[in-house]
């Protein structure tokens, strides 16, 4: 049977329409026939990357660039003590600073600042009215007052101002982070570091400060 021309010109005409635009079907089209010659001659083809490359796979160029800014970030841990108080709100900025001379040398970070008992509290609060400090005490007596009578708490193993201490405790918090800029507290104008003491006799208390960021 004669081929017809018009299916001839047809096939001829995709031919040269997919050579031209994709270039790489012709290697894909020849590729079976060439196989075996690679095979018998030893030139084998070069091993292709399986995984592509992308944001969970980075290149090794680039996982050495992340290293690099990971070496620049420093972390320090230390413990230090309260001036010992009886029950009020004190501001102890300053005091913190003090003990705490390694922030001039984060150029950016975090302070973080946490308290280990269970009767007091750390807060950031107003740094200038001292009337502000008394108030929040006051406030703080009357949404958790002592029981006189001995019928609100179960608990009272160290007093009357044991259980409102707790409660106050867990109202206010243990933990304050507060951001490091060019080896500063980044605290806000009338911002200041407050600790609260819940207890009517005085106390020591142990505050654990962690640093974490880059060093100037």
């Amino acid at each position: 049977m004669p081929f017809d021309t018009n299916l001839r010109n047809t096939v001829i005409f995709l031919g040269i329409f997919i050579f031209a635009f994709f270039p790489g079907a012709f290697h894909i089209l020849l590729r079976p026939i060439l196989l075996p010659l690679e095979l018998l001659t030893g030139q084998y083809p070069a091993a292709k990357q399986v995984l592509p490359t992308c944001n969970c796979c980075p290149p090794a160029s680039c996982t050495t660039a992340v290293q690099s800014e990971i070496g620049k970030m420093s972390w320090s841990q230390k413990t230090f003590t309260l001036p010992s108080k009886s029950r009020g709100s004190y501001l102890v900025t300053d005091h913190v600073v003090k003990e705490l001379p390694e922030i001039k040398s984060y150029k950016v970070g975090l302070l973080n600042l946490f308290i280990q008992h269970t009767s007091c509290a750390l807060s950031l609060n107003e740094n200038f009215d001292t009337d502000v400090r008394a108030d929040m005490s006051d406030a703080l007596d009357r949404l958790a007052p002592e029981d006189k009578k001995g019928d609100m708490y179960r608990h009272a193993d160290e007093g009357l101002d044991d259980m409102p201490a707790h409660i106050k405790s867990a109202l206010i918090g243990a933990s304050i982070t507060i951001p490091i800029s060019n080896g500063k507290l980044n605290t806000g104008t009338w911002q200041g570091i407050w600790y609260l003491e819940f207890r009517a006799s005085k106390h020591a208390r142990k505050v654990v400060a962690t640093l974490q960021g880059e060093k100037a």
